[in-house]
């Protein structure tokens, strides 16, 4: 089983970007599809961008699509969200995660610990 570690979440104001990174452990990184979810206060965790081993096999959620970008670097057993333009409604907790099956809570393999985004207006 994969163990995940996010980093870099903080608080910034509404239009700031932010890099989330995750770091894996395990020899196999370069094949799991990866994700990263979110939850709000007070709302249910959702999905917010997915990557499959190639990635060139990106997927978003409507809410995030042209502001954010996953990536991965299967040579670092990383993947990454860069997230552009962000707004109020952005802040939650940012999980990252292996998707063995279907992009929701469902699919999920393996979750990180979470780290928090909080954007200011």
């Amino acid at each position: 089983q994969v163990q995940l570690v996010e980093s870099g979440g903080g608080l910034v104001q509404a239009g700031d970007s932010l890099r989330l990174s995750c770091a894996a452990s395990g020899r196999t990184f370069s094949s799991y599809v990866m994700g990263w979810f979110r939850q709000a206060p007070g709302k249910e965790r959702e999905f917010v961008a997915g990557i499959r081993w190639s990635a060139g096999n990106t997927y978003y959620a409507d809410s995030v699509k042209g502001r954010f970008t996953i990536s991965r670097d299967n040579a670092k057993n990383t993947v990454y969200l860069r997230m552009n333009s962000l707004k109020p409604e952005d802040t939650a907790v940012y999980y990252c995660a292996t998707i063995i099956g279907e992009y929701s809570e469902n699919g999920v393999g393996s979750w990180g610990q979470g780290t928090q985004v909080t954007v200011s207006s």
